[in-house]
C-alpha cells in the first residue's frame, strides 16, 4: 500500500523507490502485483512519470483510509506517550494544520501538542535544538543534519489592490510596499528578485503577524505580497498576477532530524496533512 501511495503522490515510481529505500525494479514489481491482483491498469505511464487512472484514484482513496486506520491502531495498541511536537511556517499552517490536529484530538483526547511557527530558518533551528520533531517548511536551508522529504509544490502569485485583466506586472510592481510575514522569509527574497531583475524600486517593507492581516492589507492597496495559489483560494482571492516561471514554483518539505524515526502519531499527523492538502 505504501509503495502504491508513494508512487501516486510523487507521480514517479523512481522517486517513490528512493523515498522507501527500495530498488526501482522492486517498486515496479510491487505496482504490477497490485495491478495484477485487481486486474486493472492503475497508472498511466509516460516519460514524465505516472498518473493515476480513474480506477487508480478509487484505490488510492481506499488505501489512504486503510493506512490511516492502521497507524491509529498502532498508536492505540503500543504503549507510548501521546505527544506531538511540530513546527510550520505561518504561510503553510491555517486550515490544513487545524483540521489535522482536530482529527488527532478526536482520536486521542489526551494528546499533548507543542507547536512552533516562524520562517524556515527558525523552524529548522527549533528542530535541531530538539524543541520539535517534525515540521513543514517552504524551501530549505540544506542542513546536513536534517532530513528533507519533498511533500508538495507551491505555485506563487502576486496579490494587491487594483489588479485587473490588463494589469502589467512590471508597471504594477514599481514603488509598491512589500507586505511579508517575516523579513527573513523566502517569499521576501523572491519579491526582491522580481524588483532587482527589472531594475525598479519598491516602497517600504511592512512585516505583519499573520496571513489574514497580510491579505486584507494587500486587498485594500497598502502594498503587494507573494502568496501561494492555495492561500489565495482559501481567502477567495480571484484577482492576482502570475509570477514569472523562474520564481513561480517553490518546493515544500516535511523535515525531521537526521535518523529520527516517526512515531505512529507523527505518521498519522503527516498522512492527515497530506490528505487534507489534496481535498
Amino acid at each position: 500500500m505504501k509503495a502504491f501511495l508513494s508512487a501516486a503522490e510523487l507521480q514517479s515510481i523512481s522517486a517513490a523507490a528512493a523515498k522507501l529505500n527500495h530498488l526501482q525494479s522492486n517498486m515496479t514489481a510491487k505496482i504490477k502485483k497490485i495491478e495484477a491482483h485487481y486486474q486493472q491498469e492503475l497508472f498511466i505511464r509516460s516519460s514524465k512519470g505516472v498518473q493515476l487512472t480513474k480506477e487508480g484514484k478509487v484505490l488510492y482513496d481506499q488505501f489512504k483510509k486503510m493506512l490511516l486506520l492502521w497507524e491509529e491502531t498502532e498508536s492505540k495498541m503500543k504503549t507510548q506517550e501521546q505527544k506531538l511536537r511540530i513546527g510550520t511556517m505561518m504561510s503553510v499552517g491555517g486550515t490544513r494544520l487545524a483540521s489535522s490536529l482536530s482529527r488527532l484530538y478526536h482520536m486521542y483526547p489526551n494528546l499533548s501538542v507543542t507547536l512552533k511557527t516562524g520562517n524556515t530558518e527558525y523552524i529548522e533551528e527549533q528542530l535541531l535544538l530538539g524543541h520539535i520533531d517534525v515540521a513543514y517548511t517552504i524551501g530549505s536551508m540544506e542542513n546536513k543534519n536534517i532530513h528533507y522529504q519533498k511533500s508538495g509544490v507551491e505555485e506563487m502569485i502576486v496579490i494587491g489592490g487594483g489588479i485587473d485583466d490588463s494589469t502589467c506586472l512590471e508597471d504594477y510592481l514599481e514603488g509598491k510596499n512589500l507586505l511579508v510575514l517575516s523579513d527573513k522569509c523566502l517569499y521576501l527574497s523572491i519579491l526582491e528578485s522580481l524588483f532587482a531583475e527589472r531594475n525598479i524600486g519598491h516602497g517600504e517593507l511592512i512585516e505583519l503577524g499573520d496571513m489574514q492581516t497580510l491579505v486584507q492589507l494587500a486587498s485594500i492597496g497598502m502594498g503587494i505580497s507573494l502568496v501561494s495559489k492555495r492561500v489565495a483560494k482559501r481567502f477567495k482571492i480571484t484577482r492576482f498576477l502570475e509570477v514569472p516561471p523562474m520564481h513561480r514554483y517553490i518546493d515544500m518539505y516535511m523535515i525531521t532530524r537526521l535518523n529520527h524515526k516517526l512515531t505512529p502519531i507523527e505518521k498519522q499527523f503527516t498522512e492527515l496533512s497530506h490528505t487534507l492538502a489534496e481535498e
